[in-house]
């Protein structure tokens, strides 16, 4: 098995020979990244209202609109699966609203011709509202008015938490893309 080696940056020319991606790590960081981010809610401290985003479904929508055509359609499905274990959701929730999610941004970017940052923002935060309410909807308690109130700190951090998850999801697409010398 042949070792691998973050690329050198020595010479104008030297750093390009011999140098590939890793296709294991090309493959698994979207995947792992958005695992994680279902798991980390969990390590969260407990309190009276919801005020954690939802980071797995933040990390799926990032990568989605970051890096257009990485995921499949479909990845919503096996990803929303494992987000529903540890959730806290009805079972099948995740699993339903991440494809459809998917299929929502999919049907988005065939409509339109160009994109800028302001955009994706604005789909996600509009999916994320729509995914948090449905979430408080069909969760099993009795929607009334002060606990929508009290969705509403929830709401808005993750809405605005967007940006930050997605420059994190670009860093991780530059570990993804990053030459490897090997040895």
């Amino acid at each position: 098995m042949e070792r691998m080696e973050p690329r050198a940056r020595s010479d104008a020319y030297g750093s390009r020979i011999n140098r590939s991606h890793s296709p294991l790590l090309a493959n698994v960081i979207p995947w792992l990244s958005i695992l994680l981010g279902s798991l980390l809610p969990v390590f969260a401290l407990a309190a009276a209202l919801p005020m954690v985003p939802p980071l797995g479904f933040l990390t799926l929508l990032a990568w989605r609109l970051v890096r257009p055509g990485l995921l499949p359609v479909w990845a919503g499905f096996p990803l929303g699966l494992f987000d529903d274990l540890f959730s806290g959701q009805p079972f099948g929730f995740a699993i339903l609203l991440w494809s459809m999610t998917m299929l929502v941004i999919e049907f988005v970017e065939l409509r339109l011709p160009w994109r800028a940052f302001w955009q994706d923002w604005f789909t996600a935060g509009l999916l994320v509202v729509v995914y948090l309410l449905a979430g408080w909807l069909l969760s099993g308690a009795t929607p009334t008015l002060p606990a929508l109130v009290a969705l509403i700190p929830q709401l808005l951090m993750s809405v605005l938490m967007f940006p930050i998850v997605a420059r994190i999801v670009a860093r991780f697409d530059r570990l993804r893309l990053m030459r490897w010398k090997r040895v």
